[in-house]
């Protein structure tokens, strides 16, 4: 087993003995994780009876408590002007929904702006519970759907997603609410000019404003994961935050002054291409170049606790193409675990795996994340 899937698989075994101990316990945003843990998180999910990769949009249910429900009730309502169907609840929600459209949205707007427009009002007029897990919330508003956030102003991820997918519908945009394959997650793919793209706006309305807006497969499956075979392929860049947003430097020792450009700024996120193209010899100095100025930044304490998370990728024009995102590091995310608990949690990873000790697991070095220098390669594009 590599240390990787060591990390993991401890990792999910913690998951999987909060899940037996005390209920259905959802992992924090920071350690989401790509395809590469779908083996293990099956695994994990088959020993505590939790179904994975649903082959479905709705009626999944969320954390085992939030179930993702159609709104084209809703919508169509809106498009006929025929209410007589429809509950007082979404009566409700549709007269909401219909206001809230009418303030952000012009006459003149493409699809892309109208779309931009939703992101936007979601990721800034919401109240997003804050605190270790995913999708429970600290109040006991409906958060997970369009009634209840509409009403309250307070959303969880599925309700962001419904609400970002109820907007659209009414729009006459085609959009679907996908969901993670562990079943902790949910946000949207949306279609533009018949490419799909994927958006989070639970993930940026408490983290980097756009650093989940219009995302393709590669882009998005760093910190999302899903069922490739039933949701379809995201292959969009035209309407992705990149291709809006990105500025050309000479070449990827430009890098850094690129990054302190935009630390200097305070801006949340950034993307560039080089006008030195990359050649195959020079990847190894480029993703070398990142990574360090990554941990630097991360280490030297210069920029108030600030961290960047890079991704490589490619444009349409088959050009690399780097996105810097810039965090905050939060204290509220940091799990304070007391002597009980601690003992708790070692008994029961023993009683399964065999002898577990937090403290060889804390200073073990054969637990820490491999760091090999690599840049992405497997790009989806046109």
């Amino acid at each position: 087993m590599s240390k990787t899937s060591k990390v993991l698989l401890t990792l999910l075994t913690i998951y999987m003995v909060f899940s037996i101990t005390v209920g259905a316990l959802l992992l924090p945003k920071a350690i989401r994780l790509g395809k590469q843990a779908d083996e293990v998180f099956d695994q994990v999910n088959t020993l505590v009876g939790r179904t994975v990769d649903t082959g479905e949009e709705d009626n999944v249910i969320i954390a085992d408590e939030y179930t993702i429900l159609p709104t084209t009730q809703i919508s169509d309502a809106y498009k006929s002007g025929d209410t007589s169907n429809l509950s007082e609840s979404d009566k409700e929600t549709l007269d909401m929904a219909s206001k809230v459209l009418q303030k952000i949205i012009k006459k003149d707007m493409t699809d892309y702006e109208k779309e931009e427009a939703v992101y936007l009002w979601l990721t800034t007029q919401m109240k997003n519970d804050t605190g270790l897990l995913t999708v429970i919330p600290e109040t006991g508003n409906e958060v997970d759907t369009p009634h209840g956030v509409l009403k309250n102003r307070n959303a969880v991820c599925v309700g962001y997603a419904t609400t970002f997918r109820l907007f659209m519908q009414m729009m006459n945009i085609e959009c679907k609410v996908i969901h993670s394959s562990d079943l902790i997650h949910s946000w949207d793919l949306v279609k533009l000019d018949d490419e799909w793209y994927h958006v989070d706006c639970y993930s940026d309305a408490d983290g980097v404003r756009y650093g989940n807006f219009n995302m393709n497969d590669t882009i998005a499956q760093e910190n999302h994961d899903w069922n490739h075979e039933f949701f379809p392929a995201a292959t969009g860049y035209k309407y992705s935050y990149a291709a809006q947003h990105t500025v050309e430097i000479k070449n990827i020792y430009a890098i850094p002054a690129f990054v302190k450009k935009l630390l200097d700024k305070e801006a949340s996120i950034g993307c560039c291409t080089f006008k030195e193209k990359i050649q195959p010899e020079d990847e190894a100095a480029a993703a070398a170049m990142v990574d360090v100025l990554t941990e630097y930044i991360s280490d030297s304490g210069m920029f108030d606790e600030r961290y960047l998370e890079c991704t490589w990728s490619k444009t349409d024009k088959d050009e690399y193409l780097l996105t810097v995102r810039i965090e905050d590091y939060n204290e509220d995310d940091t799990i304070d675990i007391d002597d009980d608990l601690r003992a708790r949690i070692e008994k029961k990873i023993s009683d399964v795996f065999g002898e577990f000790d937090f403290d060889d697991f804390e200073e073990d070095e054969s637990f820490e994340m491999d760091n090999d220098v690599e840049m992405t390669t497997d790009v989806v594009r046109n």
